[in-house]
């Protein structure tokens, strides 16, 4: 039996799971195995990229699968170099061709690019690709409100989700309340951080104590009650069961006040600063 996945509904109508599954760095038939398992234990959104060189492992991976496509929700990713309007299109285009799939149900421009400076151009052709049927639903990673801001003004339509780097180390606590007070769904890239010390922190660690549990279901419960869609990436398939069974307990205010405590200002893991940095 499958886990069962609450489900979020964005402000365009698509209803997605508030957990998915992250495939970055999961490739040939290593990761088409990998993603299969993820969906046989519940997985339905699962998440790529243009940059992961991944989308023809995750086609594939939906192709092998016992799961109808229709129940499944894939998300890709527009990389910088391509946020000219006209190369956007045919990205997205290449993109489909590269997964073999005849639409995604989300795509995102990867990271603004705020020095390049031409991520509304990419953003009109989301919405343009969405109106073609190439997407179902457009959304945005790391982009600051400023940066949102400045698409509602110019297009009059904000992302239905932004991806954004949130983990107990860099709890994105403001950020969270603009997309909140905007209907913008908000989801978490390295939801574990990617690190040792988080799974070594002692206050993690008496936290999973606590209820019997491991760190990574402490931290990814804590995801869920932030209200945020997290996407931890595991090829094994035990942790793959874990990072889901989550749903059958709950964290106190405190609980959830005391991981809070852990944000530090400078909390991002690789000093990737969405108002300087550059993805291409």
């Amino acid at each position: 039996m499958v886990n069962q996945i609450p489900n979020v509904t964005l402000h365009d109508g698509l209803t997605i799971p508030k957990i998915g599954f992250g495939t970055y760095r999961l490739n040939g038939n290593e990761g088409v195995q990998a993603i299969n398992n993820a969906i046989d234990h519940g997985y339905r959104l699962i998440d790529t990229a243009y940059n992961y060189e991944n989308e023809g492992t995750v086609g594939e991976a939906v192709r092998r699968s016992s799961t109808p496509r229709e129940q499944l929700l894939i998300t890709s990713k527009l990389p910088g170099r391509y946020h000219h309007y006209d190369k956007a299109v045919t990205t997205i285009q290449e993109s489909l061709y590269r997964a073999n799939l005849d639409y995604y149900d989300l795509y995102l421009i990867h990271w603004p690019n705020p020095i390049q400076d031409i991520y509304v151009e990419a953003w009109q052709a989301l919405i343009e690709a969405k109106r073609r049927g190439y997407i179902r639903s457009i959304g945005v990673c790391n982009f600051l409100p400023e940066h949102l801001e400045r698409l509602k003004q110019k297009t009059g339509e904000l992302p239905t989700i932004n991806q954004i780097e949130l983990h107990p180390f860099f709890n994105q606590e403001a950020q969270r309340k603009w997309h909140q007070e905007h209907q913008i769904a908000t989801e978490s890239w390295s939801p574990l951080a990617r690190t040792n010390d988080v799974f070594d922190h002692p206050v993690l660690q008496k936290l999973a104590s606590n209820h019997n549990r491991t760190v990574s279901q402490i931290i990814l419960r804590w995801h869920y009650q932030l209200d945020a869609i997290a996407i931890p990436k595991s090829a094994t398939p035990s942790r793959q069961l874990e990072n889901i069974s989550i749903f059958d307990f709950e964290l106190s205010n405190e609980e959830m006040s005391i991981i809070n405590q852990l944000s530090k200002v400078d909390g991002r893991m690789k000093d990737q600063d969405p108002a300087v940095y550059e993805e291409f």
